[in-house]
């Protein structure tokens, strides 16, 4: 990938969701919701205080984190979707 974030913003790419219930129904693409899920590709340097100082950021890239339905802006690079966000979006990672 070609793209570095700046200061505090990460790159994500969204974890897919089952597209199959566990009873065997298939949920059409349409009507899935988007997955709140997904990996860290990219990450910035990190936040910068107001003392000038940066504070490195607590994830990594190859994390898997949580965040927001609505977190983010989609942009589209090489044909695959990705997120860019702030560590502030980020409400966890997955273990």
């Amino acid at each position: 990938m070609k793209i570095r974030p700046l200061h505090d913003r990460v790159v994500v790419k969204r974890i897919d969701s089952e597209t199959k219930t566990a009873s065997g129904i298939v949920i059409p693409d349409n009507a899935a919701e988007k997955p709140d899920q997904g990996e860290v590709i990219a990450i910035g340097n990190g936040k910068i205080l107001e003392d000038g100082k940066v504070r490195p950021l607590d994830v990594k890239v190859g994390d898997r984190i949580l965040f927001g339905k609505y977190s983010g802006t989609a942009v589209k690079i090489e044909n695959i979707e990705y997120l860019v966000m702030r560590e502030d979006d980020i409400m966890g990672i997955v273990a």
